[in-house]
């Protein structure tokens, strides 16, 4: 049988700039840039705040930078926390079935880039690169069964990323992927009842990578046969089975990773597709409010589970939001749209979103998952006795088959910077923008974690 892992391990440490096509590159940019925004729109939230705070009052060496606020702590723990503020809006980058690589991998390049005093544009790059494709293969083969993807998978990206930046050898990685698969969990649970813990399994996936690297460098071994062996991986996360080509076939020639999801609005991936549904309705139809007596939304069975339950406003207003597909149709009908701003606790709290929600029921159609694994049919029975039908088979975002354009995710970056509550000069942003651009040709990365604080 042959060495998956050690394949693997030789990939991450011996890919070069050179070997990533431009569109991967640009990818990789692309990636860096709606991380760092949801970074900047997420510090000002009310939990962020007290992460920062708690972080910081942990202490410990002065290794790597707490962005938004200052102040700087052990490399993991920076990791953790900046992490954290960049899931905290869940307005980044997804995979299916629910793999957030990004608000891990960003902070972990530019902490360990701290760490090794330097790092080239081109390694962050090639590191940001070889690690998200090593995490994105092994994800096509994983069965989650309810475990968070961001929590298990992840986890290998950060691990590979932070190991090439600090520059440790193959039998390193090796063990530091083996000691990184011990950490491998979280529960979608915590997405089902609107738990900030959803925000803090980033942080974990971070932190954990970062700690793999410095228990391996520290003579810790890890299991070799993490993925293939009777108790490893692909037991655990994928049923004993996976398929070798989608492993290790075609390396730097066909690239999971552009399966990659950006979201166009500030919720799970999963209610995306009954938002741009309700919204392509609106623009079809002029429906109006006034004019909606009752919506049926039909969903596959994965999204349904994940954001199909009945809405109720909890103890953390917007986690419920971005994980109800009835909240966000809900306000895509009230507000026409669906921005950052509504979904804070005042704006998901507004009467007139609630009493559109009580109109709105979802149910599970397994059939659906034919037309695609996002697919969702919104039908709406007006006043007038009409009735409107839209199918959504992949929202606007979705990977190869529907990307955002170049000007959506700018906008997109513009309204994360915008609602970062001043936290930033205004002038930061052009400067930002900038430095992801001519990110390639950079000296070194950390030019970002000043652009970064106030």
């Amino acid at each position: 049988m042959k060495d998956i892992e050690r394949t693997l391990v030789n990939y991450v440490v011996d890919t070069t700039y050179d070997q990533i096509p431009k569109e991967i590159i640009e990818l990789g940019k692309v990636l860096t840039l709606t991380v760092l925004g949801t970074t900047i729109a997420g510090a000002g939230e009310e939990d962020c705040r007290a992460v920062a705070r708690l972080i910081e009052d942990w202490g410990g060496k002065d290794e790597c930078t707490i962005l938004m606020y200052g102040g700087k702590v052990p490399a993991h723990n920076a990791a953790f926390v900046n992490s954290y503020m960049a899931r905290a809006l869940d307005f980044c980058e997804g995979m299916v079935p629910g793999m957030h690589l990004g608000s891990s991998c960003v902070p972990v390049c530019l902490a360990m880039a701290e760490l090794a005093e330097g790092c080239t544009g081109k390694e962050f790059l090639t590191s940001l690169v070889a690690g998200a494709e090593v995490a994105s293969r092994i994800n096509a083969c994983s069965t989650y069964n309810g475990f968070d993807p961001t929590g298990v998978c992840t986890l290998f990206a950060a691990t590979a990323m932070a190991g090439r930046i600090v520059g440790i050898d193959k039998e390193t990685m090796m063990n530091a992927l083996g000691i990184a698969f011990n950490r491998a969990g979280g529960s979608f649970q915590s997405n089902i009842d609107g738990a900030l813990v959803v925000r803090a399994i980033q942080g974990f996936a971070s932190r954990d990578a970062i700690i793999s690297i410095e228990l391996a460098k520290a003579g810790i071994t890890g299991p070799q046969n993490f993925l293939k062996g009777h108790y490893g991986y692909f037991h655990l996360f994928g049923k004993d089975r996976y398929e070798i080509d989608t492993l290790l076939g075609n390396w730097m020639k066909t690239f999971w990773l552009k399966r990659m999801n950006f979201k166009k609005y500030p919720s799970c991936w999963a209610t995306a597709s009954g938002t741009d549904a309700t919204l392509e309705l609106i623009r079809e139809t002029n429906l109006t409010p006034g004019d909606v007596q009752h919506v049926a939304v039909t969903m596959t069975p994965y999204a349904y589970k994940l954001v199909g339950h009945k809405f109720e406003v909890g103890d953390r207003p917007t986690v419920n939001a971005q994980f109800s597909v009835g909240y966000c149709v809900a306000n895509a009908l009230v507000r026409r749209s669906s921005k950052i701003e509504h979904f804070d606790a005042l704006a998901v709290k507004d009467p007139e979103v609630l009493d559109m929600v009580k109109k709105i029921d979802v149910t599970v159609d397994p059939d659906l998952e034919e037309t695609g694994h996002n697919a969702v049919i919104v039908r709406v029975e007006t006043r007038q006795g009409g009735d409107f039908e839209k199918i959504v088979a992949l929202p606007r975002g979705g990977g190869l088959d529907n990307p955002l354009t170049m000007e959506e995710h700018l906008e997109r970056f513009h309204d994360c910077f915008n609602f970062g509550k001043g936290l930033l000069p205004q002038e930061r942003l052009d400067l930002i923008l900038s430095a992801v651009h001519r990110l390639e040709d950079l000296e070194d990365v950390r030019i970002f974690v000043p652009l970064l604080l106030p």
